[in-house]
């Protein structure tokens, strides 16, 4: 394994961080057996950030790491969570809700904070609450040792957040086909030359870089002289950043751990050739050409009032278009459409917003679910 150093803090950190939104078992039920099986088969092999929020699994992730860090493994790892600002409307609800995050995590302190998905609206609304004095209270007590925040907004207001306070690390979306949407490459520059240590997040854009690979796309990945898997590819390219201190990777499958723990080897700042970059950008402008919509399946738009899948109804449209999956009807129907089903298919959606507000990619939702429903509803239910 190979670490990297925060400026501001001397943290030395593991440059692959298990990341614990995704773990085995579903949304619903976390496959605890092999959740922690694979947790620490990873922090054997070096890993040494761990990165959960109150709302993971519906709010069992938590609960879960305590149980399996206060075993033995608790000193072994830095554990960054995050203030769900979707649940806290006053000062007092964010001390109750830190408090049962210390309670849930079977800690007494937490080594990285941050504020959860920030943009501009939730920026507003966190320092109206006192998130800042927040933070340096909890930091002056030792139940915070290092601040941050996560981020999903626009360049702009990305910097601003970085000039308001003195944060330890900050954390991006970022991959090959991000490099300008969100803080992207020039926040991503502009953060690390501030000494904030970058925590990256998506790097496989919620593992649709990996999943089922367009042919277009794999035909260019063959090209390649040295042979690497499409995950690997992705990852080294955000390693390549030398700006980047930690890569989260939401391992789920066993061979995943074994193939990150791998790369992660080999992960070296400007490691890769022109050649292999160039490469990376054929397969960026492929999957551009393809992809309908830039869905990470993260379930931030979840639970939908009307009872509508969104992230499973944006994922069997991409792959219409992306593979052109001939099953994609079939898999529709199937799923969101059968009488032996509860109905969650696109059209009934009632246009409310609600999923808009909440996405972090800024998509807007209510009107791909109407391009969905013209591409399935229409014809499967009449």
């Amino acid at each position: 394994m190979l670490y990297r150093t925060v400026k501001n803090t001397g943290d030395s950190l593991s440059v692959l961080g298990f990341g614990c939104m995704r773990l085995p078992g579903g949304e619903e039920k976390i496959d605890e057996e092999r959740a922690a099986r694979q947790i620490r088969y990873a922090i054997d092999g070096g890993v040494n950030y761990l990165d959960t929020a109150y709302l993971y699994h519906r709010g069992a992730c938590e609960p879960f790491l305590g149980k399996i860090l206060s075993q033995d493994l608790r000193e072994k790892v830095k554990l960054a969570t995050k203030m769900p600002h979707w649940v806290i409307n006053s000062p007092k609800e964010m001390e109750i809700i830190f408090r049962s995050q210390l309670e849930r995590l079977k800690t007494e302190y937490i080594d990285y904070y941050l504020l959860h998905a920030l943009d501009r609206k939730v920026w507003e609304k966190m320092k109206g609450l006192g998130a800042l004095d927040f933070l340096e209270r909890a930091k002056r007590e030792g139940l915070i040792l290092n601040t941050g925040f996560s981020f999903h907004g626009d360049l702009a207001i990305f910097k601003e957040i970085v000039n308001s306070y003195s944060w330890n690390v900050c954390q991006i979306q970022y991959n090959f086909l991000d490099e300008k949407n969100q803080a992207g490459t020039e926040g991503l520059e502009y953060a690390a030359a501030r000494g904030l240590g970058v925590i990256v997040m998506e790097p496989l854009r919620g593992g649709n870089l990996t999943k089922r690979i367009p042919s277009e796309v794999m035909a260019s990945w063959n090209e390649a002289k040295v042979r690497r898997s499409p995950a690997e590819w992705a990852l080294r390219w955000v390693w390549n950043r030398p700006e980047v201190t930690v890569v989260l990777s939401g391992m789920n499958q066993e061979e995943h751990v074994e193939e990150n723990l791998r790369a992660a080897d080999e992960a070296y700042p400007n490691s890769l050739t022109e050649e292999e970059l160039q490469l990376i950008k054929r397969v960026e402008e492929a999957y551009r050409r393809l992809m309908k919509v830039g869905c990470t399946g993260c379930g931030y738009c979840m639970p939908c009032p009307q009872g509508v899948n969104i992230p499973g109804c944006l994922e069997i449209y991409n792959n219409k278009f992306m593979f052109g999956d001939e099953r994609a009807d079939f898999m529709y129907m199937a799923r969101y459409c059968s009488p032996s089903v509860s109905p969650s298919y696109a059209s009934l959606c009632d246009d409310c917003g609600s999923c808009a507000e909440l996405c972090p990619q800024h998509l807007p939702i209510p009107d791909l679910l109407r391009e969905v429903a013209n591409a399935f509803d229409r014809r499967l239910l009449n």
